[in-house]
């Protein structure tokens, strides 16, 4: 073999790797991407069945269902225009508290409960998940437009 052939070959092996370390590094992008959606957009259906998402907001005040001598819990978490009720079988965070933000990494249930594999509270009084804070306050603006009224299904809370 010449050696510009084996130039040309080593080049082209080398692009070759190149081409299925940059695919196999997006694959598992793709399978570790975990994505935020609204409770609004939750409870209109509008969430990946076939897949885990995060969703975030506020644990609704008098909603946290402990079972005795059990890690099982039930809370509603609320992002101010719908609630959605969340299932959980675990140590929680210090910081979890009712009225407090709150964001859940986990699937829907058949039975339209969120089932989470992890809860997650924010660190301190000032800070929230930004996805949450714009959720949110987005759902907040909506409220005040609506003036009450019913929207997407859901009741302002």
């Amino acid at each position: 073999m010449k050696p510009r052939q084996q130039r040309m070959l080593a080049v082209g092996l080398a692009a070759l790797g190149i081409a299925i370390a940059a695919a196999l590094t997006l694959q598992a992008f793709k399978d570790n991407m975990m994505f935020f959606i609204d409770i609004s957009e939750v409870v209109a259906g509008n969430h990946p069945a076939e897949r885990a998402f995060r969703i975030g907001g506020l644990v609704v005040d008098g909603s946290v269902q402990r079972q005795d001598g059990s890690l099982e819990m039930s809370f509603r978490v609320t992002d101010l225009r719908c609630e959605l009720g969340v299932r959980y079988s675990g140590l929680l965070p210090d910081l979890f508290r009712e009225g407090k933000g709150v964001v859940a990494h986990g699937r829907l249930a058949d039975d339209g409960i969120f089932v989470a594999d992890k809860i997650l509270a924010k660190h301190d009084e000032n800070y929230m998940s930004p996805e949450v804070a714009a959720s949110l306050a987005a759902n907040a603006a909506t409220e005040t437009e609506s003036a009450g009224m019913n929207v997407s299904g859901c009741e302002p809370v």
